[in-house]
């Protein structure tokens, strides 16, 4: 883990990172919207390794799911759901249908409307993410979403992890389907014979899904474009080594190209979090992959002080950002960029992916400059009603015919002039 003033801090560590997938995905994608549920079949064996002739999965196959996992993980499962359901409700309530009169007979308003269809992505691999169908499924659901898809890939039995199909049934799918990949979210967005189109796609991936969802944006909509997963920790020397080595490497795991850094003013704190992540790491499960994680990507990095490591913060715009100093209160408001944050030493970033009830569909990559994580919004249509009288036609019509003008569009300006004598 490397240790670096924050004043030698390269460009290239604020960069946004673009992991260039297109030429592969274009052809895959363009093969599924040509060739339908043969194509989906076509790379799900070479990719997956499996040939499957019927990727639906059925009520019964669901069903049988539960009894493949574990009552200790079904009961985990169903608490973190309701605490995500929880979190989502509130969200719902903060938005609302209203109707305003701007000046007198122009009458203005907003209206919440759920989109109707929509899929959540499950990755599979290495590591099953569960959790990825609860932060896509609740928040959906409780937005009024009519219609709830979840897909997932196959393992190399030819299903989908059982804990995964759990999951599926407690938010209430739909229906679900047992491929994965830039097939899955090309037949996701253009429909086969098998699945029909939804609306909007939603969760992580590799970089050939992320790819997918930016290439089929705009005949679907997408949630964000997830890049490797990443976690920003400022502490200062009340801070406990032990912690923070174990909240770097709950990132490192994820991926050989997840980020975990530290920035401190402490020279001693970032010495003995460099030596303790090493200690833990000879201990861990997945240690290839965090070990190389942090080799490539883990840094401390050495500040004057909390006000320098506020603005590194906010320029980085992490996808996790903690702070684990003696009085967060104190530099908390002036935190603005990221993706979730989490206060004080107890906060660990792992409840926030499982348990707590806000959503780990976050941005990364930087992108937490101007979104923030999935949430009821994602799944909400936020549309404007315009209704006006004669009285308030007078009022504003002008104003409409001289920007008309202003911007040459004739036509414009008459639709204004043709209603006119309406008000005599």
């Amino acid at each position: 883990m490397k240790i670096i003033s924050g004043k030698e801090l390269p460009k290239s560590f604020f960069a946004y990172k673009d992991e260039d997938a297109s030429e592969a995905v274009s052809e895959i994608l363009e093969d599924v919207k040509r060739s339908g549920d043969e194509a989906v079949r076509k790379y799900t064996s070479w990719f997956d390794g499996v040939d499957l002739e019927n990727f639906v999965c059925s009520a019964a196959t669901i069903k049988a799911a539960y009894d493949q996992v574990s009552n200790a993980s079904i009961e985990a499962i169903q608490k973190a759901a309701e605490n995500i359901r929880k979190f989502a409700k509130v969200q719902r309530n903060s938005y609302n249908d209203f109707e305003v009169e701007l000046t007198p007979g122009v009458r203005t308003g907003q209206r919440i409307t759920p989109i109707e269809r929509v899929a959540v992505y499950a990755p599979g691999g290495r590591f099953p993410l569960v959790s990825s169908v609860l932060m896509g499924g609740i928040p959906a659901r409780v937005a009024g979403v009519k219609e709830l898809v979840v897909c997932s890939p196959p393992g190399s039995d030819g299903k989908i992890h059982p804990a995964i199909l759990v999951a599926a049934d407690i938010v209430g799918a739909d229906e679900v389907y047992c491929i994965g990949g830039a097939q899955a979210i090309a037949a996701l967005a253009y429909g086969t014979e098998t699945i029909r189109g939804v609306d909007k796609i939603v969760g992580p991936g590799n970089k050939y899904v992320a790819e997918a969802k930016k290439a089929v944006y705009g005949i679907v909509g997408i949630d964000l474009i997830a890049g490797p997963t990443e976690v920003l920790v400022i502490a200062d020397d009340n801070a406990n080594p032990e912690i923070l080595a174990a909240d770097l490497l709950a990132q490192a795991e994820h991926d050989v190209d997840a980020l975990a850094i530290l920035v401190t003013p402490s020279r001693q704190l970032a010495d003995a979090v460099k030596n303790t992540v090493e200690t833990q790491l000879a201990k861990l499960k997945n240690r290839e992959t965090a070990a190389a994680s942090i080799a490539t990507n883990g840094v401390v990095v050495l500040v004057d002080n909390l006000a320098e490591a506020v603005a590194i913060a906010n320029r980085k715009a992490p996808e996790h950002l903690e702070v684990q100093v003696e009085n967060p209160a104190d530099i908390r408001d002036d935190l603005k960029n990221f993706g979730a944050l989490f206060i004080g030493e107890m906060s660990a970033e792992v409840l926030g992916d499982y348990s707590s009830g806000i959503n780990h569909t976050l941005p990364t990559n930087g992108t937490a400059r101007y979104r923030g994580g999935l949430g009821v919004q994602d799944f909400l249509k936020i549309q404007s009603t315009l209704q006006v009288t004669k009285e308030g036609f007078a009022e504003i019509a002008p104003i409409a015919e001289m920007m008309a003008e202003t911007e040459g569009l004739g036509a414009h300006g008459k639709a204004v002039t043709a209603r006119k004598k309406l008000l005599k």
